[in-house]
């Protein structure tokens, strides 16, 4: 397993334990600990994003979207209805790991498949665009391309992107600077880059919450694109 494999895996493992732990009384700041506490125990002990290691948003700022350098989490409890997104940026060597999902908060338990229909709508939608990006993509298709397809498939369900930047997504790379945006203007192939994520950030039209989910992907020898 290479170092970027490697430090994904830690994200995601981390993120699937989480779910579980979640409580009522909980707040950003003390979920994004225990996930800094969880990337310590895995031997995770840096970021590559800014000082954020674990950039969470729940309940009235779950629509929020600022870069992690002016990042400061907050201290609204979770209560029993709520959504919670966390997003990890490990760095192991000088891979990066980058992974995101939404927790879904009904009755007080938090789960990664939602009942609630609001809740519902937003989850099939983050799901449907990686599967869709999964079967579109190709090794020459530019970032502007797939923008613009998410962005059609966004608008299309009747959702919005709120990303801060209005991307749905970056090149994995060495140097923060040096990211290569899913954007519209940037005629880059994706496959020029050796890995990227993929990771909408959306709003139903008219709704209160924001949902997330983010992965890597890399082509494989089949000309498709693959979650690390």
């Amino acid at each position: 397993m290479n170092d970027h494999r490697h430090v994904q895996a830690i994200a995601k493992s981390v993120l699937e334990d989480l779910a579980a732990t979640i409580q009522p009384a909980d707040t950003e700041r003390t979920i994004a600990k225990r996930c800094v506490d969880r990337l310590h125990d895995a031997g995770i002990t840096q970021t590559w994003y800014y000082d954020c290691p674990a950039y969470v948003l729940l309940g009235s700022r779950s629509c929020l979207s600022i870069s992690g350098r002016d990042y400061v989490p907050a201290d609204e409890v979770v209560g029993e209805t709520n959504v919670v997104t966390v997003d990890l940026s490990p760095l192991y060597q000088e891979a990066w790991g980058d992974c995101a999902r939404s927790f879904y908060v009904e009755e007080g338990n938090a789960s990664l498949m939602p009942t609630r229909a609001e809740f519902v709508r937003g989850d099939q939608l983050l799901r449907k665009l990686h599967v869709f990006a999964c079967e579109r993509v190709h090794t020459e298709m530019t970032f502007e391309e797939l923008h613009s397809l998410l962005a059609e498939a966004v608008v299309t369900h009747q959702f919005e992107s709120i990303d801060f930047l209005g991307n749905f997504g970056h090149s994995i790379e060495k140097c923060l600077t040096d990211r290569k945006y899913i954007e519209a203007g940037n005629a880059s192939r994706l496959s020029d880059v050796p890995y990227f994520t993929i990771e909408p950030h959306i709003r139903e039209l008219g709704g209160n919450w924001g949902y997330k989910w983010e992965e890597i992907y890399t082509f494989g020898t089949d000309g498709r694109i693959h979650a690390i």
